[in-house]
């Protein structure tokens, strides 16, 4: 199995903590994702994605003008390392039914992600498996 360093996306957009929840908004729209990693300078805090914003932002009443991302963010996050395997990857996806993970280096730096879709490129025979669990409803 190769590991995630082989397979991951490195250009990373990422959002800093005081940003807007506008701010962060317009930058997923921009680059059409839902999700960005939460960093001060290299160092992953958290990730926000657009349900973050919807949700916990602006249908709890946060101004999007004035709310930062550090407001709703998830700090709790799951992430990889670059050293993992493919196959330990689609496992923790899978059971924490996300389609991306940051993916950070031994400093914390985050230097990657890497989603669903990267998998399946390298390791279509097993894919399958992720894809359902990561799929299936919340229990």
């Amino acid at each position: 199995m190769p590991n995630v360093n082989e397979i991951m996306s490195t250009d990373v957009q990422l959002v800093e903590p005081g940003a807007t929840l506008r701010q962060a908004a317009r930058l997923m729209l921009e680059l059409d994702v839902g999700a960005l990693p939460v960093c001060r300078g290299n160092v992953l805090l958290g990730m926000v994605t657009d349900r973050d914003i919807t949700i916990r932002g602006v249908a709890a009443g946060l101004a999007p003008d004035t709310a930062k991302v550090s407001e709703v963010m998830t700090d709790d996050l799951l992430f990889c390392t670059v050293d993992q395997d493919t196959e330990e990857v689609m496992r923790t996806m899978g059971d924490a039914q996300v389609r991306r993970l940051p993916v950070i280096n031994l400093d914390k730096e985050l230097v990657g992600i890497v989603s669903i879709g990267d998998l399946a490129r390298r390791q279509a025979g097993h894919i399958d498996k992720a894809v359902r669990e990561i799929s299936e409803p919340a229990v």
